[in-house]
């Protein structure tokens, strides 16, 4: 399958302009999945809560994903996006999953990032791996990537790709991706973001890396892109690091404890 990273600068609160921008960005390729930054819909950098709710939309009444669902339909492919979710008075930094036919299953960001505990709620729904036609697809949200277990989980859970829309300022996410890559031996595709909002400057490096702990694709630090490469979901299935050694089968849960791959 071909899978595009679209790394992009969204506005803050021009849901119009983040649409045509999205769309004339995705026409540019022909691909099986795009991923797109996180709250890609709304922009990050929110003064308080009541701005961001503004700019928010529930999943069943949002123009954003309605764009973005005719989009993956046209194109017959799936996107994932960040995507500012209002749920009733709850706000949450999600990321949603779209097929041809719709919204596939949507994921709420557990780890909540400096002011983001100011201004969303923490993600309510575990970790949702989905079964697509594409393969099993999963998602995390910026910031969770500080935390190895989240990785380790969705992997045992089946996860052969985890899409991880970003809008990251710290240094550190794109060195490790590789690792979490191979020690899960899984595909990470991190979609992050690019510019500036107020006093925040976004990394960019957008970085896709193989279930070996090799990159594929890497971006910019500061240019628009959609970064595509050819990738085999199916070398994700095989767990052997060498011919006697599954890095899931030898692991030893009765010295260091068990993360179930069962919720």
């Amino acid at each position: 399958m071909k899978v595009s990273i679209i790394q992009m600068a969204p506005q803050l609160g021009h849901l119009k302009a983040n649409i045509e921008s999205i769309s004339s960005l995705i026409e540019q390729s022909d691909s099986d999945l795009f991923i797109l930054p996180e709250l890609a819909n709304s922009g990050y950098n929110f003064q308080n809560h009541q701005a961001a709710f503004e700019a928010s939309e529930t999943l069943e009444k949002s123009v954003f994903l309605v764009a973005l669902c005719e989009l993956a339909k046209h194109k017959n492919t799936h996107i994932v996006t960040g995507f500012c979710e209002r749920n009733k008075h709850e706000l949450f930094n999600s990321s949603v999953l779209i097929g041809p036919k719709g919204v596939i299953g949507i994921y709420r960001k557990l780890h909540l990032f400096l002011n983001e505990k100011n201004i969303f709620n923490a993600g309510n729904l575990g970790l949702p791996v989905f079964d697509t036609e594409l393969g099993k697809i999963a998602m995390l949200v910026c910031f969770d990537w500080m935390f190895p277990e989240v990785w380790r989980k969705l992997a045992m859970k089946g996860a052969q790709l985890i899409a991880h829309p970003s809008n990251l300022v710290l240094p550190y996410c794109q060195s490790v991706v590789p690792s979490y890559a191979l020690v899960n031996r899984c595909y990470i595709a991190t979609a992050n973001r690019i510019g500036t909002e107020g006093n925040l400057t976004f990394s960019g490096q957008s970085i896709l890396a193989n279930p070996n702990g090799e990159t594929i694709i890497r971006g910019t630090t500061d240019k628009s892109q959609v970064l595509s490469a050819e990738i085999d979901l199916s070398l994700a299935n095989n767990k052997y690091i060498t011919e006697l050694n599954d890095v899931f089968k030898d692991r030893r849960p009765d010295v260091y404890g068990n993360l179930e791959a069962n919720d």
